[in-house]
């Protein structure tokens, strides 16, 4: 294998455990190896900033959030961002102010964010994702604001209806039954890791990355080492170059073991 120069992570089921909340201390101490060796280490989450607490005291160089659509260094200097547009923003809360068939949707905003509604689905994955919701605003209060995605709590089978009626130049990227994230269109993690690459002016051939759910298929295939968690959906293991064990198992410092980046 080539020289790898930056490592990309996804942040729950790859870093973070569903069963403890936590890293494992072994990914923690495999994360600093790899700095150590000027490897640059970037997050590549779905999550939006607000919804980033549980990284502790983990080190690294920057982010890509929002699925691919906000990303950044860790001191701040935006690489990329694109918002969801004007226009998708405007039919959603019209459907959500007056439509049949609502449903809550967590706006976030480049400064803050809202949900429209609490339900059973929304209460079920603040505990999944041990995070706490945040406040309830009408659909209305979206107006105006620079909307980075929408957090859609709708089932896969409704998914069509919505993203053609509401949302046609979006992208989803599910990887819960209960809600998908939806940005703006031509955007996934893999755009976000291109992104970054440039930046720090590295080639594709010098990066891998690590996953474990749906939205992680872009990126996990997009580079040449694309690793997926012994924990990740069928679908990330089956375009991925390795399977490791699960995060709970030590998967993150065993795979960096074996491709011989960390001792």
């Amino acid at each position: 294998m080539g020289k790898i120069k930056a490592v990309f992570f996804d942040i729950d089921g790859t870093l973070v455990s569903f069963k403890t909340h936590r890293i494992p201390q072994s990914t923690l101490d495999a994360v600093v190896a790899l700095r150590s060796r000027g490897i640059k280490v970037y997050i590549a989450t779905g999550r939006p900033v607000p919804f980033i607490d549980n990284l502790g005291e983990l080190e690294y160089d920057g982010m890509i959030t929002v699925t691919g659509a906000h990303c950044f260094t860790r001191g701040g200097e935006i690489i990329f961002h694109r918002p969801v547009s004007t226009g998708s923003v405007e039919r959603v809360v019209e459907h959500l102010t007056h439509g049949t068939d609502a449903y809550p949707v967590i706006f976030v905003c480049s400064d803050e964010m809202f949900i429209t509604e609490l339900n059973e689905d929304v209460d079920a994955v603040a505990r999944l994702l041990d995070i706490k919701m945040p406040t309830v605003r009408p659909a209305s209060y979206a107006r105006g604001k620079d909307v980075l995605q929408l957090i859609s709590f709708f089932k896969a089978d409704r998914e069509p209806h919505f993203m053609t009626e509401l949302m046609p130049d979006c992208t989803s990227m599910r990887w819960h039954p209960f809600f998908t994230d939806v940005i703006a269109g031509g955007v996934d993690k893999s755009v976000g890791i291109d992104k970054v690459l440039a930046y720090e002016g590295l080639s594709l051939d010098d990066a891998m990355a690590f996953g474990d759910g749906g939205n992680d298929v872009t990126m996990l295939s997009h580079v040449p080492y694309g690793i997926a968690m012994g924990n990740a959906c069928d679908e990330l293991k089956r375009v991925s170059a390795y399977v490791t064990d699960s995060v709970d198992e030590d998967g993150v410092e065993k795979a960096l073991r074996h491709f011989g980046l960390i001792d």
